[in-house]
């Protein structure tokens, strides 16, 4: 089972922007956790339902929906931090809403308690979950969740 983790724009200074917010992983240790992860939960499964985790980083809106476009030929769930474009890109929303493919919500900080217009995401109603304020944990999670969703459904 191939599983994409998306990530959008500015996550790639993770662990050097507002460490105060963001705490100091960065991307790399990000997906190098989530790879070990990934492989312990790959312990429990038959080898035919291993878990292959493919990481994919950008900062540009387009971009972005077209690796959304291109999902369902390959993955079967996409785990997705929108960053900022979590809070006004009607367009990746809309990316999302039109695939099959299953998506779970990430977001390293809490979006609900900050600023005022951090705290609407319009993927919530195009995802399957949200995971956040956890930091890597919200990665965690919603990966483990995203797997039990598939294997579900």
């Amino acid at each position: 089972m191939k599983i994409l983790i998306l990530n959008g724009p500015n996550l790639n200074l993770l662990g050097q922007r507002e460490p105060e917010i963001y705490g100091t992983t960065s991307l790399d240790d990000l997906n190098r956790r989530l790879a070990q992860y990934g492989e312990s939960l790959n312990q429990a499964r038959a080898e035919h339902a291993r878990v292959e985790l493919y990481f994919y980083q950008s900062n540009h809106e387009g971009v972005l929906i077209d690796m959304i476009q291109k999902a369902p030929d390959t993955y079967a769930g996409i785990l997705y931090n929108p960053a900022a474009h979590s809070h006004y890109s009607i367009a990746l929303r809309d990316a999302v809403a039109a695939i099959p493919t299953p998506v779970v919500e990430v977001h390293y900080s809490d979006i609900a308690v900050r600023e005022g217009f951090r705290r609407v995401s319009l993927m919530e109603d195009v995802t399957v979950a949200q995971f956040k304020g956890k930091g890597v944990v919200s990665y965690e999670e919603g990966l483990a969740y995203l797997i039990n969703y598939i294997d579900e459904h």
